[in-house]
Formats: C-alpha cells, structure tokens, sequence
C-alpha cells in the first residue's frame, strides 16, 4: 500500500527528463503526482504526461519546464484518474496541442493513444506499453533512448500500488508486471520514473519486488477469506472484504484501509473467477 512520505521533490533525469512535482501529497499520492516533461536534447518541443491535478501553480510550472505556448508536441496520460488527468485539457488548449488516451473520454484532439504506438516529437521517440490492472486504461511509457519506464501508478517510487476494483483487474495487473518485467530482464527499462514517489535506479528489482509481494499478498488473502468463511458466522457478504483487511492489513495504517478494501476485492474476484 501507499503512504506519504517526504525528501522527494522531482527534478532533472538522464538527458530527456523533468519531473515536476504537483503540490498534492496525501496518503495515496505520497508527495505528489510527478508531472514528467520529456524533450530530445536540443530541440524545441517536448511531451509532456500526466499534467495532474488542477492547481494553478503546478500548470505554471509544467509550462515554464516545457517552454511555454507552442513548446509542447502532444499531452500523454497513463490513466484516467484525477490525480494524474484532471488539468490534462486546460493545460494542452493553454499549449496548443493536444491529449492523447487509451480512453477517449480523456482525449483532446482525435488522435488515441494504444499499446504499440509510437509517439514522435522532434526526435524524441515514446513508445506505448499497454499495462492495465491498476486501471484498466492503464499504459505506461518506454523512453529507449533513457532505457526509462515511465510506470504512472503500475509501479510506484515508493510502496506499493493499489488495484482499484471494479475498474482495475488483479490478472490483468500481474499480466502487466511480467510485461515490464520483461522489458526490464532484456535491458530495455534499467531505471523506472513512476507517477509517485522517487525514481528507481534498479527497474528490475524493484519489479521483483512487486510481483513476489503481489503473489504474497494474494496467499494471505486466500488463508484469510478461506478461514472467514469457515466461521459458524462468517461476515455477510458485503462486510467480507474489510474483514479480510482487517487480517491481512493489520500491520498497515488504518487510514489506508479504504484503498486496502478495494485491492482485497481485486484479489477475491481473482480467486472466484
């Protein structure tokens, strides 16, 4: 699970890469949403993905990174959520361009955004890498000439993600890791620059990582529900899966709890599917 933290404040990475860091921390967006800005050295434009949140502030920022009105080829979201979509149209009409997105209700302009495509602005070169399961519209960017992924919330600097059911899938999020485990094992992403949360130096392991600790979780929540439901008085049906948190999640936050529930429902679809 996620939790705030502090010490992270984006900046430069590699020679294609600005963070800029929205002034949003809470418990699920840890110190913020990391707006990335991209540009191949020496040229005028630039991408930028995930605009984040719409604060005044943090739009000025990006626009300063990214140059200012004219400066920037196409606006590129991992996913829907608000934290990382809601300010994607009004910045992309104040830059003149427009937003690109696995869902259409997110686009600006008539051009989507899939697994496969490649997106090319003056020499800068993204490649599209459909990882659903935290969402699904969930895609993350390959930067080759970086060997950086850019994970939005498929793999976070710091912590672990949520699956947010009914919208995110729990086999289609395991799916998405062995995909970026892949690229990851083959060299092609060696350093992960997520949407929260500090950049990962070692993609590989940090990808290990979360699919040991998925396949652990996923054990526990197993033991948990079978044993629930071996009570002369198991929970009703719609109190299950907080009863399930309250077993596996014990050592985390409370407050965390409500994301808690929403991974464990993930994980109990998976298991009845």
């Amino acid at each position: 699970m996620t939790s705030s933290g502090t010490g992270w404040s984006g900046g430069a990475f590699g020679d294609r890469a600005q963070c800029v860091l929205a002034p949003n921390a809470d418990t699920m967006t840890l110190d913020g949403t990391n707006t990335w800005v991209l540009r191949e050295p020496g040229a005028q434009r630039c991408v930028v993905i995930d605009p984040g949140p719409m604060i005044e502030s943090h739009l000025d920022a990006i626009a300063q990174a990214a140059g200012g009105r004219g400066n920037v080829g196409a606006v590129l979201l991992t996913h829907h959520h608000h934290d990382h979509s809601e300010a994607a149209k009004e910045f992309a009409q104040r830059m003149g361009c427009g937003v690109r997105a696995l869902d259409p209700e997110y686009r600006l302009g008539s051009e989507g955004l899939g697994d496969g495509d490649v997106v090319e602005v003056d020499g800068l070169e993204v490649h599209v890498v459909g990882t659903p399961g935290h969402t699904a519209d969930s895609l993350s960017f390959l930067l080759p000439a970086e060997r950086a992924v850019l994970t939005g919330d498929t793999v976070l600097g710091r912590g672990t993600t949520v699956v947010a059911h009914p919208d995110g899938e729990l086999g289609a999020y395991l799916g998405s890791l062995d995909r970026l485990h892949a690229l990851a094992e083959a060299q092609e992403a060696t350093v992960v620059w997520p949407g929260h949360g500090p950049v990962i130096d070692d993609a590989l392991g940090a990808i290990d990582f979360y699919i040991s600790h998925r396949r652990e979780r996923l054990a526990q929540v197993e033991t948990a529900w079978r044993s629930l439901l071996e009570r002369h008085d198991p929970p009703a049906t719609d109190d299950l899966p907080m009863a399930v948190v309250e077993i596996v999640y014990s050592d985390v936050d409370p407050v965390l709890w409500g994301a808690a529930e929403w991974s464990v429902r993930a994980q109990l679809a998976y298991l009845q599917r």
